[in-house]
This record gives C-alpha cells, sequence and structure tokens, in this order.
C-alpha cells in the first residue's frame, strides 16, 4: 500500500517535471525512494515505503539563441535577483526580460529586475544594450549613439547549492531568510535564454516506470487480499 501511495507521489514529481520541460531557466526537482522498519511489536523485516523530494538538479540548461535584446543567460553558476510577490528579494535562471508601459524591468513571470540600488527602471530609449556583467545601457530617445547612458547594472548572485532553498513560485532563495551580496565575477549571455533542464525523453521513460510500479504494487495487495480469502475459507472448513 505505501509502495503505491509513494509511487504516485514519486508520478507527481516528475509530471511537473515533464509540465516545465519549456520552462526557461527551470530546474528539475529530483526524488528518491527509501525503505523504513515499521515501529513497533511484530516482525523486525516489517517495512514501508517512502518518497520524498532530495533538491533540484543543478545542471545547466542548453542555451537558446533568440536575438533579442532583452534575453539574457546567465553564464555557468548564478542567478538574476528578482523582487518577489512578498516583496523579498528572490533568485532565477530565467532571463525573458520585458520593460512594461512604466518603464520598469521585468521578467518574464512580472517579477521587477533587481539592480545595486533596487527595482532597474528604463527610460525611452532608441536602443538598449546589456553588457557581459549585467550593466544596461541605453541610447536616450531622439539622441544618436554618442549619448549611450548606463542606467544600471543587473544584481547577479551566486552561493553554494545547499544554501538555497525553491519556492513553490519557483523562486529561489536563501535558507536562513538573508540577501545575497551581488557577485562581480559572473556574466551573462545577450541574446540567448537558457532552457530547461528536464530530459523529456528520460522523464517519459520514468512515467512509464512508475505507471508499471503502480500496477505491480496494486496487483500485489490484490494477491494478497486473495490469498486471505482462501485462507479463511480453509478454516471455516
Amino acid at each position: 500500500m505505501t509502495g503505491a501511495k509513494e509511487t504516485l507521489r514519486a508520478q507527481t514529481a516528475n509530471s511537473h517535471n515533464l509540465a516545465n520541460a519549456s520552462t526557461t531557466g527551470f530546474r528539475a526537482d529530483m526524488s528518491a525512494f527509501q525503505s523504513r522498519a515499521v515501529a513497533g511489536s511484530g516482525y523486525a523485516s516489517r517495512v514501508y515505503a517512502t518518497n520524498g523530494t532530495t533538491g533540484w538538479d543543478s545542471t545547466v540548461g542548453a542555451q537558446v539563441s533568440t536575438g533579442r535584446e532583452l534575453d539574457v543567460a546567465v553564464q555557468g553558476d548564478g542567478f538574476i535577483a528578482v523582487q518577489a510577490r512578498d516583496g523579498r528579494e528572490a533568485y532565477t535562471r530565467a532571463g525573458d526580460l520585458r520593460i512594461d508601459p512604466n518603464g520598469q524591468l521585468l521578467n518574464g513571470a512580472g517579477l521587477a529586475v533587481l539592480g545595486d540600488g533596487g527595482p532597474i527602471s528604463v527610460p525611452p530609449n532608441t536602443s538598449l544594450a546589456i553588457a557581459p556583467d549585467g550593466t544596461i545601457s541605453i541610447v536616450p530617445l531622439g539622441q544618436g549613439p554618442e549619448t549611450t547612458a548606463s542606467i544600471g547594472r543587473m544584481k547577479l548572485v551566486n552561493a553554494p547549492r545547499e544554501q538555497l532553498d525553491r519556492g513553490e513560485d519557483g523562486l529561489f532563495r536563501m535558507r536562513d531568510g538573508t540577501d545575497l551580496p551581488p557577485d562581480a565575477n559572473l556574466r551573462v549571455g545577450s541574446g540567448v535564454l537558457e532552457s530547461s533542464n528536464v530530459n523529456a525523453a528520460q522523464s517519459m521513460v520514468n512515467m512509464i516506470e512508475l505507471a508499471r510500479n503502480f500496477e505491480l504494487q496494486v496487483k500485489a495487495i490484490r494477491t494478497a487480499e486473495d490469498n486471505g480469502a482462501a485462507s479463511a475459507q480453509l478454516l471455516r472448513v
């Protein structure tokens, strides 16, 4: 019974990964099964199954060229700082940026991208460029290239994987609740996006394997019920 129940839980995590196979910058969830001894009186051989998320896959996804000036991808490790819905600082690998009608720089989820001094605002401009260090430069509207000006630098941060937790909103945060300082060594590529690191083919194989495991567990339950019914019939005789 616990095997069937935990297999469904593993299937949920696998389906979540598969559903995000095309989500920009997504990091796949990892899960694992464990067997645990049943406490209390009875045979020591009694065990039950558990399945739980063991973290997230830190493998960097493939970079896809888009040619769009507001698309960026962090090179190697690191994250882009954004302002989450609760107003706190959070981190993401998704660099599909855009500018709203008020001139605020947002990511694809509509969250404000943070600079060294807070959310970044972009004045009306003729052209915009993002340098490898995250510095955003523009040519003001109606001006020539000689008036190119820097309006801010995206906050790029880095931290060991074991210090980060991923929330239900898909954003990463420090486990101790603190904000990370900028890392001047991080670089971004402009005109490219990092794809999800989910292996869609492997996830499909896992889905089939988990479905077969569930059927096997249910069959074992039915066999135990049949054996119990047969034993009860013998005792009646």
